[in-house]
């Protein structure tokens, strides 16, 4: 599935048409260039799942939590870590294997980690403000 983002306001409804395109998928990797706008994504991807609080990159803590309307939502930034020994150091098994969403950034960090199955978005500029999102199953 590829989804044409003109303005960031087009993002919320991008987000609502992934969830319909993956209602059952827990795991969320991104893929994109610095500054591509995978956090922008993922803050539109948390509105989507009910969370009310605000959203921001864990680039120092490596994962956020935040409650949405039916499950927890743990999100990933992966940019900063030295070594697949620190994801285990967070415990990365209890939440990727938990009931719960995880939305992960640079996942390629920890790609030996990953679930079998996943939904990964590929993100990549096309204009100033415009955004090619492309979703696959795997």
């Amino acid at each position: 599935m590829k989804l044409e983002v003109n303005h960031l306001a087009d993002l919320d409804q991008a987000a609502i048409e992934v969830l319909a395109f993956a209602p059952d998928e827990r795991i969320f990797i991104f893929e994109g260039e610095m500054g591509a706008g995978k956090t922008t994504f993922i803050k539109a991807l948390a509105k989507a799942l009910g969370v009310k609080e605000v959203v921001s990159s864990p680039t120092f803590s490596i994962v956020n939590e935040y409650e949405g309307r039916e499950k927890n939502i743990y999100h990933f930034d992966f940019y900063r870590i030295k070594n697949l020994q620190e994801a285990y150091d967070i415990g990365y098994e209890e939440y990727f294997y938990s009931d719960h969403i995880c939305l992960i950034e640079w996942p390629e960090k920890v790609q030996e980690l990953l679930p079998d199955h996943y939904l990964k978005i590929e993100i990549t500029a096309s204009g100033e403000n415009e955004r090619v999102l492309s979703i696959s199953k795997i």
